[in-house]
């Protein structure tokens, strides 16, 4: 065997499914979802870009792996536990999970082959919606509120220019500029009385409104589930 020929099996050795997904989440995490190509996963892991086929499909492929590895990254709920406790783990997961991976939101949503992991985050929410009390119906009010609650949430976290509390005086001051404050006394006082008051993070409203929706079903199915078993829809 000539000194190429094994360089060449060592590196296919030392590759496998898990690593060039890896390697994509890597690409993505550092320089968008835009930057991930072939060729670029292919310089992230040290192969030729062929290489790559031997252990994935090939773009579509990637791009549905590192979706499910995103929703390998979130706690599930635990079976039996507290719904309102487990499903709050499960959002503050997923928020955490999402502000590591920016690019993973818009993403996630618009997969339609799903992997092992996706497909056990779905049954452990419902499961434990289900476990509560929570009819069918309400189950996909819950789960529709709740998800679109933390991705929206999680996108606006990704594209505001206000990234922490550090940066909310700049910014704010910058966009002040742009307008007459006596136009627009309401926006005036939101900005000075709140935004600008020390130590606001628009972060810290996740919490405010998880607790909404967490409120808000649960009065919907009542103190002991009265919503299990029925089919019909709900107030």
């Amino acid at each position: 065997m000539s000194k190429e020929t094994s360089t060449r099996s060592e590196v296919r050795v030392a590759l496998s499914r898990e690593r060039v997904l890896q390697g994509a989440l890597e690409v993505a995490d550092t320089a968008g979802l835009a930057a991930l190509t072939m060729r670029s996963l292919a310089e992230s892991v040290g192969v030729k870009p062929m290489s790559l086929y031997h252990y994935v499909a090939g773009k579509e492929d990637i791009l549905d792996g590192i979706v499910d590895s995103v929703f390998s990254e979130i706690e599930l709920p635990t079976p039996g536990g507290d719904w309102r406790a487990e499903n709050r783990k499960r959002a503050r997961s997923a928020r955490e999970v999402l502000r590591r991976h920016p690019w993973a939101t818009a993403l996630m949503q618009s997969r339609t082959s799903p992997g092992p992991a996706t497909l056990r985050h779905h049954n452990a929410v419902i499961r434990s919606l289900r476990e509560a009390g929570f009819s069918v119906v309400m189950t996909a009010h819950a789960f529709a509120l709740l998800d679109s609650y933390i991705n929206g949430f999680a996108l606006s976290e990704t594209s505001l220019p206000i990234n922490g509390p550090e940066t909310v005086t700049e910014v704010a001051d910058s966009m002040m500029h742009l307008f007459d404050p006596a136009a627009y006394p309401h926006l005036l006082e939101f900005t000075t009385e709140h935004v600008l008051a020390p130590g606001y993070d628009y972060g810290a409203e996740f919490e405010y409104g998880l607790d909404l929706l967490l409120d808000g079903l649960q009065r919907a199915i009542g103190d002991h589930g009265a919503g299990a078993g029925s089919s019909g829809p709900h107030p």
